[in-house]
């Protein structure tokens, strides 16, 4: 029974991840293709992003604060090739979304566009995106897009998977500077497995409790359910 608990809420957790991880993708791609067409200045961004998050967040969506919206976009632009991993129905949604902005004039038949996206959408890491969204959760990618270094990004990608690493874990390794280290090293089979042993003692990497996921689901985490109990709220 233990083991049958744990394996559906390890599918549940992913599950969820995925659905959260392809959901900041996808707003992050309606902000850069339609909103922004492309445009890069910094004063229609900047309002741009504040009028969204107004909206979205009256809306009750969660994490659609300004500072999250760049964060989407970011994202977006750093992994382009997660467009592979989406479903029909989220990739019609995609096509129809930003269809105008994209083939307007071009001459590319709509009943094409979905296959063109994907060939457009050329990979800047060696990771598939239906892999990223399946073993790695939406916090360690907000954490691997500010790696600016495309080589050092892909690095951490590789050992975050290989290790199954926390996003704590994944945080103590990028700030021991374990890709510098390992270039250096000349025992880099000792250094891996340094980080393996620290891996193997980190939480899973997909766990329930991240903040995002709780938000994402509109719950509350068990501390601020014990504060409502106390305090005496219905």
């Amino acid at each position: 029974m233990r083991h049958v608990h744990d394996e559906l809420v390890a599918q549940a957790s992913r599950a969820v991840n995925i659905s959260l991880t392809l959901r900041n993708w996808l707003i992050g791609c309606y902000i850069e293709e339609y909103e922004r067409s492309g445009i890069d200045r910094a004063d229609y961004g900047d309002r741009l992003m504040d009028r969204l998050a107004e909206i979205l967040t009256a809306q009750g969506i969660s994490r659609c604060d300004r500072r999250e919206l760049y964060r989407y976009r970011r994202f977006y632009l750093t992994y382009p090739q997660i467009v592979e991993a989406l479903p029909p129905q989220l990739t019609q949604f995609l096509i129809a979304s930003i269809r105008q902005r994209l083939f307007a004039g071009s001459g590319i038949d709509s009943q094409d566009s979905g296959s063109l996206i994907v060939e457009s959408a050329t990979p800047q890491s060696r990771i598939a995106g239906k892999i990223l969204i399946s073993r790695l959760s939406f916090t360690h990618l907000a954490e691997l897009i500010n790696l600016e270094d495309e080589t050092r990004r892909a690095f951490y990608e590789v050992e975050c998977i290989r290790g199954n690493w926390s996003v704590r874990e994944l945080k103590r390794q990028i700030n021991s500077l374990y890709y510098e280290r390992s270039g250096l090293s000349t025992d880099k089979k000792k250094l891996s497995e340094v980080a393996q042993q620290n891996a193997d003692q980190a939480e899973p990497n997909l766990a329930i409790r991240d903040p995002y996921i709780f938000e994402f689901l509109g719950l509350k985490p068990r501390s601020s359910q014990k504060d409502l109990r106390t305090s005496g709220t219905p």
